[in-house]
């Protein structure tokens, strides 16, 4: 069972996605929160595996909410609720720590479908949105970045170049001619020698070091 916690001002939104997620038997709508500040403490109460959390909210707006939500070590995966595609609160909520981000008006089978995935440790963004990400924030590869990633092997730091087309762990498995079993054991020691929490802030941290170039 996948536990939900929504985190919205708007009333009428918190009841659309709670008829949603009520409807799918394997998940769970544990909690409600109106702003920022209401999230964190339902967060640290009831230990959800996924916040929608909205990103313009009274108190305590999402992308700081996001930040002191990752900034606590919180287990949970942060989907970012938007009106507009990729605007700059967008941006900083992924900056902070949030696994992806979706449209408000999204049909009722991609919310459910965005959840499943995020849950399953995965970041919710193809390419193309992937690539206008990294874009926006590897302006100048800085050491300290390039630094973290010595302790990569030659084969994670192809991994991480691999990631940042946004190729799924399957397609990168049918390309490097591995089981998809080795390329998740990849991933995973990626992730942990990084310090990232999945694989698009893995992917920042690659172009922000010069691994990778916007475009290539």
């Amino acid at each position: 069972m996948i536990r939900v916690l929504v985190v919205d001002d708007q009333p009428l939104v918190r009841s659309g996605f709670r008829m949603v997620l009520e409807e799918r038997a394997d998940l769970e709508l544990v909690g409600e929160a109106a702003d920022g500040l209401e999230a964190l403490g339902l967060a640290r109460e009831l230990d959800p595996d996924v916040i929608l959390m909205d990103v313009r909210m009274p108190n305590l707006d999402g992308v700081e909410a996001t930040r002191r939500l990752v900034d606590s070590g919180t287990r949970a995966r942060i989907l970012v609720l938007t009106t507009f595609d990729l605007d700059e609160y967008v941006y900083a909520a992924i900056k902070a720590g949030a696994s992806g981000f979706l449209l408000k008006d999204v049909e009722p089978a991609e919310l459910v479908d965005a959840v499943r995935v995020v849950a399953a440790g995965n970041s919710l963004f193809g390419p193309e949105a992937t690539e206008r990400l990294v874009a926006r924030f590897a302006q100048q590869p800085t050491a300290d970045a390039a630094r973290s990633l010595d302790a990569l092997t030659d084969r994670e730091r192809e991994i991480l170049r691999l990631l940042a087309t946004g190729l799924s762990n399957a397609e990168l498995a049918e390309q490097l001619f591995v089981s998809e079993a080795t390329v998740k054991t990849h991933v995973s020691s990626v992730l942990r020698k990084l310090g990232v929490r999945d694989r698009v802030q893995a992917v920042i941290a690659a172009y922000d070091a010069g691994l990778v170039q916007p475009g290539a």
